[in-house]
């Protein structure tokens, strides 16, 4: 499929774009975005969700959860790793699943010139599990100094009872965002759980061994996205835990205390990069006509909507990549497609996007 248009900021809501100095600072003139085209990137029959992009030794890579039983935690899912020169054609380097957990939400993360995949697992059993615990949660990575060998896919030492998400690095050290119950309570219902879900920050020196650095969110901590400013700052997009709002964050070394800024809706499987002289963001609203994939700005504290690609149902969890001078690549999944049997199917997409001069 195939899709040309051209859209401004209108309204306000969920992929952003923050200017790099500090976002209390004069509101920057944001440019126009022009959305080439979207295309279905990968389809295999099975769900497939959760994506991230990245360039790494001159490569791209696109990474997604695939499982033959659907979006819900089963042992059979699966980490794709796909690679592409251009974008264009996409090759599978590597698949990995762990025995007796759910593998979902791979991350990339480039450090000390290793691509490593991140990967949260809930614990199944020999099959779905009738309730599933944050506490039994344990992260996993696979990783390539190369792009074509990659190992086999490792415990992350200290993630017991955090469910892993997006990371990044700075100052020799890598940081993952995870989510985990204060501690460690027991809870049998969401409504019990999202209280006291805790949104922690861990960092590492080798990728693989992680400690605790500080807390994003006390309660209701869910889906962070974290963005490393030029001074070292950290500048995040936090998903609202039980339906509640979005937050942006920020932080100083050693990132014990954060200022915060409520928005006025949740975002769904937030993303943070910079983009040029701006940061985007993206993810999920769930307003007006159902939940989408949406693009935005994000100034002066506000998110600006410019973009909304084919999404429906099942959606969201974007990645984003640098292509060109002006231009990048967008990746997220969706469900608003059918099959010849007109049922619906859920698969990746990609966007091709380019700023407007």
């Amino acid at each position: 499929m195939k899709c040309n248009l051209v859209l401004r900021a209108v309204g306000v809501a969920a992929i952003a774009v923050f200017s790099l100095v500090d976002a209390r600072a004069a509101e920057p003139e944001l440019p126009a975005v022009r959305v080439e085209s979207v295309r279905r990137a990968f389809h295999n029959g099975e769900h497939n969700a959760f994506t991230d992009l990245i360039r790494y030794r001159d490569s791209l890579y696109l990474t997604f959860r695939s499982c033959p039983d659907g979006h819900g935690v089963f042992p059979t899912s699966s980490i794709i790793v796909l690679t592409s020169e251009d974008g264009s054609d996409w090759r599978e380097v590597t698949r990995f699943s762990v025995p007796m957990r759910d593998v979902r939400d791979p991350h990339f993360l480039i450090f000390k010139e290793k691509l490593f995949v991140y990967s949260g697992a809930w614990y199944t059993g020999e099959t779905a599990p009738e309730r599933r615990d944050m506490n039994q949660h344990l992260g996993y990575a696979v990783w390539t100094e190369n792009g074509s060998d990659w190992s086999e896919p490792t415990t992350l030492e200290g993630t017991y009872g955090h469910y892993v998400w997006r990371a990044a690095a700075q100052g020799g050290k890598a940081y993952l965002c995870a989510r985990r119950k204060k501690d460690f309570a027991e809870a049998r219902t969401r409504e019990e759980r999202n209280p006291v879900v805790q949104a922690a920050l861990l960092e590492s020196d080798d990728g693989l061994v992680w400690r605790t650095a500080g807390l994003f969110t006390e309660e209701y901590g869910n889906e962070t996205a974290f963005f490393f400013e030029q001074g070292g700052d950290i500048l995040a997009l936090a998903r609202g835990g039980g339906n509640r709002n979005a937050q942006v964050l920020r932080s100083r070394a050693p990132f014990r205390a954060w200022e915060r800024t409520e928005l006025d809706r949740q975002v769904g499987g937030p993303l943070l990069v910079r983009w040029g002289e701006f940061l985007l963001a993206g993810g999920r609203k769930s307003i007006g006509d159902g939940p989408k994939t949406s693009l935005y700005w994000l100034a002066d504290g506000r998110l600006q909507e410019f973009a909304e690609l084919p999404s429906g149902g099942d959606n969201s969890y974007p990645g984003f990549v640098e292509t060109g001078p002006g231009r990048a690549l967008v990746s997220y999944y969706s469900s608003h497609e059918r099959d010849g049997d007109g049922k619906p199917i859920t698969a990746i997409y990609l966007a091709e996007l380019a700023l407007e001069q």
